[in-house]
């Protein structure tokens, strides 16, 4: 059975008092009866409303600093009672137990006071115990109570109450419920991921992720597959914390894709010069450092044309008018920029579709994160490759050692390895990158095809030769045989930065020598699947 009786009593504990004052003379005025508990009370009090205090429905004050409040048969009794029980009834009116017909809570601000760092002691304190345990109670009980734990929810309760004659409709009750036991779920999956971390421990026995709604999505990959997205509560500048200043909503790989692209340029600090990374199906198509940001973005739409259509472009300095000006003459999909000036914005303007985002910032890439994917049955969880290699860590194992500028560019090369799909090749030259192979099943073929992609886009240019004449080569794992690395240098490599660790590393050094290219080593694996 489920009630549809009119909402005469309600508990409001909040933490957070948005719309606490609105909401409480709305239910007033409607004839509800208010009960509350410190912070809460004396806000609604202060405002000149009458409310009843928790301690005077339990007989006991709140006691050691406000861990014990509402965790009492009074309370949870009034939450709990089934009213179409004659049992639960009789054991009400033998106790004084009145019903609750509303509860309206939100928690200790747990996830921010971690968020804000704080330290251990004060984290514990700020874990919420008589708040969660309302929720459930209240939320299990749904076919007479409603609970409430969002604000953007007062206004929707207020519009089913006057709907329903001061009631709520059975259907609403169970959405709210719903609600309330995923953010009970959430607030613990945050307790424990927290704890463990604090802890030490690296491998809990269980972990659970949780998320907030940032928007349901028209599809997913496909249009037969359905897809949201979900926001983890974190700070990092990206596509989930952006701001859209213009285009159509992002779909589900627009999201995916401007992930890939802000994480590799964040890899590129803006103090160290202007850097542009497109992508196109979460691969960079092209990526380079310029004097300029439009230099740098010509340059990266240089590697590969074709590929560049439709995809997705991430800077890591302000967008400008001159870059802006070089992005609209192809199609794109969004464009992803700490900020962008007037100009830039005039300019995107006339182009209604173009998705613009800006973060305020670039992402830390060398910030500890976690990844996680989902395999049947279960998932994968690990942390964030945030591997980083400097001219110090790199070991030369050829007659050969590469030059300065050589340098500069392998570890260019090797930073943008880290962000294409395994197999990977990348070929670099003078910042920028030439050709890019990605995702194949044999290291040789991402050479080869890094190589022939570097062709087409010569013969484009009208070029003499290939860009990848004079280049250097990385690759995100070491070569198993010499073919990959002899590819390579028919190619036009100079130089090669791989980890090494091959079981045939001395018959690949001797292919370096023979060829005459230098070669170095990082002790360091970029695989991305």
């Amino acid at each position: 059975m489920t009630d549809q009786t009119p909402i005469r009593r309600a508990l409001i504990s909040v933490s957070d008092k948005t719309g606490l004052l609105d909401l409480a003379r709305a239910l007033a005025a409607r004839g509800v009866d208010l009960l509350s508990t410190g912070g809460s009370a004396a806000v609604m009090r202060d405002a000149g409303l009458t409310v009843t205090d928790v301690a005077e429905v339990t007989g006991f004050p709140e006691m050691m600093d406000g861990r014990v409040k509402t965790l009492h048969p009074a309370v949870h009794g009034g939450l709990l009672a089934l009213r179409d029980n004659a049992e639960h009834l009789a054991a009400m009116e033998a106790h004084g137990i009145g019903p609750i017909d509303l509860l309206v809570v939100n928690l200790y601000p747990f996830e921010a006071t971690v968020a804000a760092g704080a330290d251990y002691d004060t984290c514990i304190e700020n874990i919420d115990i008589g708040g969660p345990a309302m929720i459930r109670a209240a939320a299990k009980n749904h076919a007479f109570v409603t609970v409430v734990t969002d604000v953007e929810d007062y206004e929707k309760l207020l519009g089913d109450m006057d709907q329903h004659g001061g009631a709520t409709c059975p259907k609403f009750r169970r959405k709210l419920a719903q609600i309330a036991y995923a953010r009970t779920a959430a607030y613990d999956a945050a307790v424990s991921t927290w704890m463990a971390g604090a802890i030490g421990v690296e491998t809990p026995r269980r972990r659970a992720f949780a998320g907030t709604l940032a928007q349901p999505l028209r599809y997913g990959e496909n249009p037969h597959q359905k897809a949201a997205f979900y926001l983890d509560g974190s700070d990092r500048p990206g596509v989930a914390t952006a701001r859209q200043l213009q285009g159509k909503a992002l779909s589900y790989n627009n999201i995916n894709d401007t992930d890939a692209a802000f994480e590799l340029v964040s890899e590129f600090a803006p103090d160290a010069g202007p850097a542009c990374a497109i992508i196109k199906h979460a691969n960079p198509c092209g990526v380079a450092r310029g004097a300029t940001l439009a230099q740098a973005y010509q340059r990266a739409f240089d590697c590969d044309r074709t590929s560049a259509f439709g995809g997705i472009v991430a800077l890591n300095q302000p967008l400008d008018g001159a870059t802006a000006r070089e992005i609209v003459q192809i199609f794109t999909e969004v464009v992803i920029a700490p900020d962008a000036d007037d100009e830039a914005r005039e300019i995107f303007a006339a182009k209604k579709n173009l998705r613009l985002l800006v973060t305020g910032s670039l992402a830390d890439a060398r910030a500890a994160a976690t990844t996680v994917r989902q395999v049947s049955g279960g998932f994968l969880v690990q942390d964030k490759d945030t591997g980083h290699i400097g001219r110090d860590d790199l070991k030369v194992v050829t007659r050969k050692a590469p030059s300065d500028a050589e340098l500069d560019d392998l570890l260019f090369a090797w930073t943008v390895a880290k962000h294409v799909k395994s197999n990977a090749i990348i070929y670099v030259r003078d910042g920028a990158t030439v050709g890019v192979g990605a995702g194949q099943m044999s290291r040789v073929d991402s050479t080869r095809i890094a190589a022939r992609k570097s062709r087409d886009m010569a013969e484009a240019l009208g070029l003499d030769a290939p860009l990848t004449q004079g280049s250097v080569v990385a690759s995100d794992a070491f070569f198993p045989f010499p073919d990959g690395l002899l590819s390579a240098a028919e190619a036009g490599a100079t130089a090669v930065i791989q980890p090494g660790g091959s079981m045939r590393d001395d018959q690949v050094i001797a292919a370096a020598d023979d060829a005459g290219i230098a070669m170095v080593f990082t002790n360091m694996r970029h695989f991305r699947h």
